[in-house]
C-alpha cells in the first residue's frame, strides 16, 4: 500500500484528510470520534471570544434529486468557553498524539489579543494554528473574518503578529470573497505564513420561501447573508488553489478546502497544488465514516498508478493550468455520435440547434430508423452535446490532427505586431 502520510509545513498526519474548522470539530467528543473513524487531522472550530449563535442557521440547495448540492450557514465561531475548548484539545491530543490538531483562531485585529490567544492554545499542545480570515458573516460585521481577509495589509500585519509569538506552524485561511485571492495569499507570505488554506465560504443567500416570503434560513422572520460551501463550490475552490499554486510568489504549502466529497476530489486538489484537503459539508451530510471510502479509494488509485507516496501527486497538474492567451487556437476536437449506443432522446440535437452551432442533423438509416449525425466541418468542439447527453459513451469528443502548427492568441498578437513594425519600416 502507498504511503498516505503528509507533512504540511511541519504538521504531520497519517493521511491527507482533515476535517475543516466547522460544526464537526466543535468539541473533543466529535474530534475523537473522527480520529477513531480514520481522519488524519482536524482543524478545531474557531476559537475566540464566545458568541451567541442563532437557533436557525443552516440551509441547503438540492438540485435535480441530489440533496445538499450546496450548503449555506449563518453560524459563527465557537459558542463554548475558551477554557473548555482548551481542556478538550489537550485531552484529545494526549489520546491521539499522531493525529494533527490545528487550532482555528479569530480575534480583533490587535497585536496583544493575537499574542494572548496564541500562547493559550499552544500551551495545550496543538500542532499548528489556522488564522480565520475568511468568515463572511457575523464576525465580518465586527471587523474580523473576511473584513480582515479582504484587506491584504491586514492579512500581512496580523500574520506577522501571530508569527511573533507562535512556536508552531501558522496557516492563513483565505476568503474567496475578493477579486483576486493571490493578493491576500501574497500578503500572508509577506507576513511570514508557513502555509495557506482555501477557500472559506462564499457570500450567499440560500433562497426565499415563495409562500411566506421569508429568507432561507430565517430567524423570526429576518434573514442575513451566510457562507456557501459543499459540492457546488468545488470548481471555484479548485481554480483559486490553482491560481496560488502557479504563482511563484506564493511558495508555501496549500491546504485545499471547498466541496471535497470523495477521494477523486481530493486527488484533483492535490494535483492542482494542495498538500492535503479539508472536508466539512460531506461529513455533515454523510457522517465521519465517509473517510473510510476516501482512504480506500486513494490507496487503490495510488497502487493502480504505481505511485509510492501521496505526496508524489502534489502539483503535478499545475503546469497544465494557464491563461486563456496561452491556449492553442489551432487545436480541434469534434463530436461523434455512436448510434449503436444512442437512445435517440434528441437532447444533443435540441441543445445544439437552439443554443450552439446547429451541426447535428436528424437523419434516417438504411432501414428508416432515426439517427443523429454531426456535420464535423461545422462542429466547433464546444462539448455541449456530450454534456447534456444522458448516456455514457453515446457521444465522443474526438481530437483531429492539426492542420496548422500550434498558435496561441499571444503568439498571434506578437506576430501581428511584428508584421506591423516591418510594414512601418518599409514605409
Amino acid at each position: 500500500m502507498a504511503d498516505l502520510s503528509i507533512n504540511l509545513a511541519g504538521i504531520k498526519s497519517p493521511n491527507p484528510f482533515w476535517l475543516a474548522s466547522a460544526p464537526p470539530t466543535n468539541s473533543g467528543y466529535q474530534v475523537q470520534r473522527a480520529f477513531e473513524a480514520g481522519w488524519g487531522g482536524a482543524v478545531w472550530k474557531t476559537l475566540g471570544e464566545p458568541i451567541i449563535n442563532t437557533s436557525s442557521r443552516f440551509a441547503a440547495i438540492s438540485f435535480n434529486g441530489q440533496r445538499v448540492a450546496g450548503f449555506n450557514n449563518i453560524e459563527l465561531i465557537t459558542d463554548r468557553p475558551l477554557e473548555v475548548n482548551l481542556k478538550e484539545i489537550y485531552e484529545t491530543k494526549k489520546r491521539f498524539p499522531n493525529h494533527a490538531i490545528i487550532a482555528s483562531l479569530m480575534v480583533e485585529p490587535q497585536q496583544e489579543k493575537w499574542h494572548e490567544i496564541v500562547k493559550k492554545v499552544e500551551d495545550v499542545g496543538v500542532d499548528g494554528l489556522e488564522l480565520n480570515f475568511g468568515c463572511p458573516h457575523g464576525m465580518a460585521e465586527r471587523g474580523m473574518g473576511a473584513a480582515s481577509g479582504q484587506v491584504p495589509a491586514l492579512v500581512e500585519k496580523q500574520t506577522y503578529w501571530v508569527k511573533e509569538m507562535a512556536q508552531t506552524p501558522v496557516i492563513v485561511k483565505l476568503t474567496p470573497n475578493i477579486t483576486d485571492i493571490t493578493a491576500t495569499a501574497e500578503a500572508a507570505v509577506q507576513g511570514g505564513a508557513d502555509a495557506i488554506s482555501m477557500i472559506n465560504t462564499i457570500n450567499s443567500l440560500a433562497g426565499v420561501d415563495i409562500h411566506s416570503w421569508n429568507t432561507i434560513p430565517h430567524v423570526a422572520g429576518k434573514g442575513a447573508h451566510g457562507g456557501y460551501c459543499g459540492p457546488a463550490v468545488k470548481p471555484i475552490a479548485l481554480h483559486m488553489v490553482g491560481e496560488c499554486a502557479r504563482n511563484p510568489r506564493i511558495n508555501i504549502p496549500i491546504s485545499g478546502i471547498g466541496g471535497v466529497s470523495n477521494w477523486e476530489n481530493a486527488i484533483e486538489f492535490m494535483l492542482m497544488g494542495a498538500t492535503g484537503v479539508q472536508v466539512c459539508t460531506a461529513a455533515m451530510h454523510h457522517g465521519f465514516r465517509i473517510v473510510e471510502d476516501m482512504i480506500e479509494g486513494l490507496n487503490n488509485y495510488l497502487d493502480e498508478k504505481g505511485i509510492a507516496s501521496v505526496n508524489d501527486l502534489v502539483g503535478k497538474a499545475v503546469h497544465k493550468y494557464s491563461d486563456w492567451g496561452d491556449l492553442d487556437l489551432n487545436y480541434k476536437v469534434v463530436a461523434r455520435i455512436n448510434n449503436d449506443v444512442c437512445i435517440n432522446c434528441n437532447k444533443c440535437h435540441i441543445a445544439c440547434e437552439d443554443t450552439s452551432h446547429q451541426c447535428i442533423d436528424m437523419l434516417k438509416d438504411g432501414e428508416g430508423n432515426p439517427i443523429l449525425r454531426v456535420r464535423e466541418e461545422d462542429c466547433v468542439g464546444c462539448n455541449l452535446c456530450s454534456i447534456v447527453c444522458p448516456v455514457d459513451g453515446a457521444i465522443d469528443m474526438v481530437e483531429l490532427p492539426n492542420e496548422f502548427p500550434p498558435m496561441t492568441w499571444n503568439e498571434r498578437q506578437a506576430a501581428i505586431g511584428a508584421l506591423a513594425c516591418a510594414v512601418d519600416t518599409v514605409k
